[in-house]
């Protein structure tokens, strides 16, 4: 057993040795602080135990508020599609209902034309046309002249 124990404190001599030697110990030894804690060991345990022991709260925190990080940003996707797909689908609805909208009004325009024209000619034709039409008595046809209509075309003939 006393040689495993001499095993043992050869690795651990090694150990402390390769620890006392890394450049980034050296430099923390040499400064105001690593030397507070060279001359107050109770402090430097203390402060060694403190760090042990708050590792696994903290860890836990930053766990905590990484995976919060991510269900918002997952929620907010999730809701920003949500949203966006309910926009879209409204906006589908009332691009639709626009189109039949100008479909009807567009229909009621062209009716309200063709009858105003038809009206407007009917009412304000040219003494000259009507009184040729009248001595022809064809009447107030919009598309007939004088010449047009075939029993005309046929009597002259």
């Amino acid at each position: 057993m006393s040689k495993e124990m001499q095993e043992l404190q050869k690795q651990w001599r090694f150990m402390m040795k390769s620890i006392h030697s890394n450049s980034n110990v050296v430099a923390f030894m040499n400064s105001r602080i690593g030397q507070y804690l060279d001359d107050h060991p109770f402090v430097a345990l203390s402060l060694l135990v403190f760090i042990a022991v708050s590792a696994i709260p903290v860890a836990f925190f930053l766990m905590f508020v990484v995976a919060t990080a991510v269900m918002a940003c997952i929620g907010v996707i999730i809701m920003e599609g949500v949203v966006i797909s309910a926009g879209g689908i409204a906006l589908l609805c009332v691009l639709g209902g626009l189109g039949l909208l100008s479909l009807a009004v567009s229909g009621v325009m062209s009716i309200c034309y063709v009858a105003f024209t038809t009206l407007i000619n009917y009412w304000y034709t040219p003494k000259s046309q009507a009184m040729d039409q009248e001595a022809n008595g064809n009447g107030f046809s919009l598309n007939s002249s004088p010449n047009s209509d075939p029993s005309v075309n046929n009597k002259s003939k």
